[in-house]
């Protein structure tokens, strides 16, 4: 008949059970995948706070993001690209050159950079975004985010993303969206993108 183990080693062996136990169930929670929906550009890669997990990359502020990068030269956006998510829709602006200053603010409609004029699009609430130094065009003239200047994503809060314009060293971005809600902003390297992500 086996003699029962010290107290103290009971303990210690229940212990180290349950470390080896937490420690296999952690392995097997490998990070989620990022599905886009057809038709829109695949995932972007990004740090452990960005990937879709529950309860994590869940966006939380409405209020305006302003960040100032003087004495840079202008960045050139060569896309803009979007995807929905299990909790936030996502916007990805690819952009060739040092990820410039921007502003993400709250606007009643948009207008024409230069112009003034109304766009003509419909939504419940309009989030904009503007790249400085900036432009969206080579030193031709050509176009370097090609389409538009309205391009449909019809995700579950993002209906369109609108260029509002490309004017004066700025690039305008528009966000359609059906309601107002918390958003966040990512910066990613190599290649040079900002990422925008607004809450369902």
């Amino acid at each position: 008949m086996r003699s029962p183990s010290p107290p103290g080693r009971r303990s210690s062996r229940s212990r180290a059970l349950a470390s080896l136990a937490c420690l296999a169930a952690l392995t097997a929670c490998g990070p989620a995948q990022q599905a886009a929906l057809p038709g829109s550009p695949g995932p972007t890669r990004s740090s452990a706070t960005a990937r879709d997990t529950p309860g994590r990359n869940v966006p939380t502020s409405t209020a305006e993001v302003d960040v100032r990068r003087d004495g840079i030269e202008p960045a050139i956006v060569t896309g803009v690209r979007y995807a929905g998510h299990r909790t936030y829709d996502r916007v990805v602006i690819d952009l060739d050159g040092e990820i410039p200053g921007y502003n993400v603010r709250w606007v009643d409609e948009f207008v024409e950079d230069g112009s003034g004029r109304p766009i003509d699009i419909r939504g419940g609430a309009y989030l904009l975004v503007t790249l400085f130094p900036s432009q969206a065009h080579d030193e031709d003239g050509t176009p370097t985010w090609e389409g538009g200047p309205i391009y449909h994503a019809k995700l579950r809060n993002l209906a369109d993303v609108v260029r509002t314009g490309d004017f004066e060293g700025r690039v305008g971005i528009g966000l359609v969206l059906d309601r107002r809600a918390a958003f966040q902003i990512q910066e990613q390297g190599a290649p040079s993108r900002l990422i925008v992500d607004v809450a369902h």
